[in-house]
């Protein structure tokens, strides 16, 4: 199995997190994701990061990188633009004040296609909300035939001239869903979307389908839902594939199911940056390697729970693994 992960590099300067007075410096943006994706995958699966760094940056992005094991390193091509560099104020747990400066560029649909002619499948997570545009996605969704992942996050967070980010609704956000197989949101992206509907769960069984097939909505300590239709049936890698599915059949008028899962332990005390990442890497993962939904979530809920207890990216991938880091 080949996995490509598309996102951004990010270093990040994190101020108020656990009530330090130090701001803290580490890596963040999709090395979460990585690192996530290093603890997850089998021993024979390898992952492509498909990544632009900055040059101010890449000595230390590609010494990060190298700690991964299973990575290949092809895909991550160094810019003349410095790197995105992102300040994070933590007001409480759950709410921080974000700003982004850096001057990575986009992908393109051309720069991205000879990676995804070696893929199985590609997670991509909007850590900046301009690692690619619509037209790109719907050009990788005409031409890549396996299952594709998205966490949209950032898509939902406009910038002013200063770099601060806040919340905008997602005007396309139809013909955004429509270039993915599963879409991950979380509660207040969800409430975004929703809001014409005035229900959440009438919205997802309305938008899923062919494409989305599966729309997770993750809720912080309280674990995540997810709605599904009957094009998610057997596995994700024969999603695109016609007929019967190692046993499966493809059930296109099956109907919509739900559920919500809570972790199984309660709420952990710790640092909750990159826990939407390791989460939906993870369940990601776990989907491919033919995991139910169900049980998908539960791994995934563990991960992020995991998350909490770690400081940063750097050695996360250990930490995910119940392992000390070297």
């Amino acid at each position: 199995m080949r996995l490509g992960v598309l996102g951004t590099m990010v270093w990040d300067r994190i101020y108020a997190r656990d009530g330090r007075a130090r701001p803290v410096e580490e890596w963040g943006g999709i090395a979460y994701a990585l690192a996530a994706a290093a603890a997850a995958r089998p021993p024979a699966w390898t992952i492509l990061p498909i990544v632009k760094v900055g040059r101010d940056l890449e000595e230390a992005a590609f010494r990060f990188l190298r700690q991964l094991p299973g990575l290949e390193l092809d895909a991550v091509c160094t810019v003349p633009a410095p790197n995105n560099r992102v300040e994070l104020r933590y007001m409480d747990r759950d709410r921080r004040c974000e700003q982004l400066t850096g001057g990575v560029p986009a992908f393109t649909h051309e720069e991205i296609a000879p990676a995804l002619a070696s893929l199985d499948a590609l997670y991509i997570n909007f850590i900046s909300g301009f690692e690619i545009d619509l037209a790109t996605a719907q050009a990788i969704r005409a031409t890549f035939t396996g299952p594709i992942y998205a966490d949209l996050h950032s898509l939902f967070l406009g910038i002013d001239a200063t770099g601060l980010r806040s919340p905008r609704p997602l005007v396309e956000w139809r013909e955004w869903l429509r270039c993915f197989d599963v879409v991950q949101v979380n509660e207040i992206e969800m409430a975004s979307l929703s809001h014409a509907w005035g229900d959440s769960f009438r919205f997802a069984a309305e938008v899923v389908g062919e494409a989305p097939r599966v729309l997770f909505i993750t809720l912080g300590a309280r674990g995540a839902a997810y709605v599904a239709s009957g094009h998610a049936a057997g596995l994700p890698l024969e999603w695109h594939r016609a007929g019967l599915v190692r046993g499966w059949p493809v059930v296109a008028d099956a109907p919509v199911r739900s559920g919500r899962i809570e972790p199984d332990q309660g709420e952990r005390e710790g640092d909750p940056t990159g826990c939407g990442d390791v989460w939906g890497t993870t369940c990601f993962f776990r989907l491919l390697a033919g995991a139910t939904l169900e049980s998908a979530v539960r791994a995934a809920n563990e991960a992020a729970a995991r998350n909490v207890e770690h400081r940063g990216a750097t050695g996360l991938h250990h930490h995910l693994q119940g392992r000390l880091a070297s």
